[in-house]
This record gives C-alpha cells, sequence and structure tokens, in this order.
C-alpha cells in the first residue's frame, strides 16, 4: 500500500465519513475509492443489461441515475431539497 500525502477537503471528507460510516480519515478515503470502484463496475453491468433487454432496454436506460442524482437524494433526506425518485 502506498502512503501518500494529499490535500483533503475536509468538508467533503467529514461527509464522506458519515455517509460510509467510518471514523478515521484513511478508512474514509479508501472506502471512498472502493465505493467510486464499485459504482463503475455497477454501471458496467448495468449498460450490459440495456445492450442484452432488446425492447426492455428502454425502462432500465431511463432508470439509471445520473451523476447528481445520489447528491439530491442526500439533500432531500437532509430536508436541504426535495426531489421525485
Amino acid at each position: 500500500m502506498s502512503d501518500p500525502y494529499v490535500e483533503v477537503d475536509d468538508e467533503a471528507l467529514s461527509e464522506a465519513a458519515e455517509i460510509l460510516g467510518t471514523k478515521t480519515k484513511k478508512d474514509t478515503v479508501n472506502a471512498a475509492l472502493l465505493e467510486v470502484a464499485k459504482r463503475r463496475r455497477r454501471l458496467r453491468a448495468l449498460d450490459e443489461l440495456v445492450e442484452m433487454g432488446g425492447a426492455g432496454g428502454d425502462a432500465v436506460r431511463t432508470a439509471r441515475p445520473g451523476p447528481g442524482r445520489a447528491r439530491a437524494r442526500q439533500q432531500s433526506s437532509d430536508g436541504a431539497g426535495s426531489t421525485t425518485t
């Protein structure tokens, strides 16, 4: 494992720790990196399903969340905004 020194946005790190349920900065960064990698794999799998789905692919494609969708849901649950899902 590498031991890089990086400057990190403290507010973003704090929010990520809360969302991920981590206690240390190291655990938060590692969990966030893992989540990004998992998200990419899920999106690729979803794209494969869409390609295989034929007529049903349109329903899957429209259900795929955009990059800001998770943020909007988080803000909605915090009372900072509203969205429909």
